[in-house]
């Protein structure tokens, strides 16, 4: 579908950078390149390092981003290990980081990857098919327990229970194998009335799993535990998230970096002597406006948050 190609908060993001010609940047979530190459077009003789998990996304990135390659450096590996990264590449710190935690819209648009519920295909959803972890692995292999607490804590799945329940009870007689055996299963576990419900039964499902195979979330712990030290004084940290854990991870970070003082409130002077980190820019996520949306519905659930490192 047309509207997938569309980078999210476009402009939102290239004004929360404050880009500079002669900057050095990270794009750490490449995907079809949107947000890259509007950032490259930005530059003289500065720099973009874009990350990507998936080398589908790095193989065609040089045609998306063709007559600027000489400002970019493309990398296979994951946005969680940027620190990492930019010390291979002898890159001391960048002026500006943005990390865009949505589903690459390939991986979603191709059916044989794993990920849709709509679509049959081997239990796969792996985001770097380098990786050993699959969903197959996952679903037929993780305990009940287990799988019961990432419906739950991953999907917010309330009939994560019987669902797990169900999961177990098939495999039991058979591996479960492709996707739309599994999205069968789980339609079958939950009650008629959730079934009659406008959202898929198994889209929750389906994102925890997702989120489970690829640890996106402990992506996003790694990432924030390293970004804000790795930006030059004044760079900023742009992070666009899609859902509510990813979003409560990255502003909790955000407020510990601005608040500086941890003393207790009733203490008369402060005696931890910790000073801020950052500046919030805005003091609520920056979300997509009405014609955003007419033109781009993923947009909906998208929300930026911006700081500067002082």
């Amino acid at each position: 579908m047309e509207y997938t190609h569309k980078p999210v908060l476009l402009q939102e993001c290239l004004e929360g950078l404050a880009i500079r010609p002669d900057g050095v940047y990270v794009d750490g979530t490449l995907g079809r390149a949107g947000h890259s190459r509007e950032i490259a077009r930005r530059l003289t003789t500065g720099r973009l390092i874009c990350i990507d998990r998936d080398q589908a996304a790095l193989d065609a990135a040089p045609e998306r981003l063709a007559g600027l390659m000489d400002k970019v450096t493309l990398v296979h590996g994951n946005f969680g290990d940027v620190a990492v990264i930019l010390n291979d590449l002898g890159v001391p710190a960048a002026d500006g980081m943005l990390f865009d935690l949505g589903v690459s819209s390939p991986q979603l648009d191709d059916g044989s990857r794993g990920f849709s519920y709509l679509q049959d295909a081997p239990l796969d959803m792996r985001m770097d098919q380098s990786a050993t972890l699959t969903a197959g692995n996952v679903v037929n292999g993780w305990s009940q327990e287990e799988l019961r607490r990432i419906l739950w804590q991953y999907g917010e799945e309330r009939y994560a229970a019987p669902i797990a329940a169900a999961i177990c009870r098939a495999r039991e007689q058979a591996p479960i194998r492709t996707t739309l055996e599994l999205a069968e299963l789980i339609r079958q576990a939950m009650p008629a009335k959730a079934r009659r419900e406008k959202q898929h039964p198994a889209k929750r499902s389906f994102q925890a799993i997702r989120i489970a195979v690829n640890d996106e979330l402990g992506e996003v712990e790694r990432m924030l535990d390293s970004a804000l030290d790795l930006l030059s004084a004044g760079g900023r940290l742009a992070v666009i998230s899609f859902h509510s854990l990813e979003d409560r991870l990255v502003k909790t970070a955000y407020a510990q970096w601005a608040r500086g003082c941890t003393c207790p409130p009733d203490f008369p002077v402060c005696v931890c002597g910790k000073k801020p980190r950052a500046k919030l820019i805005g003091k609520r996520p920056i979300v997509a406006g009405d014609a955003e949306l007419e033109e781009n519905p993923r947009a909906r659930s998208a929300k930026l948050r911006v700081a500067e490192k002082l």
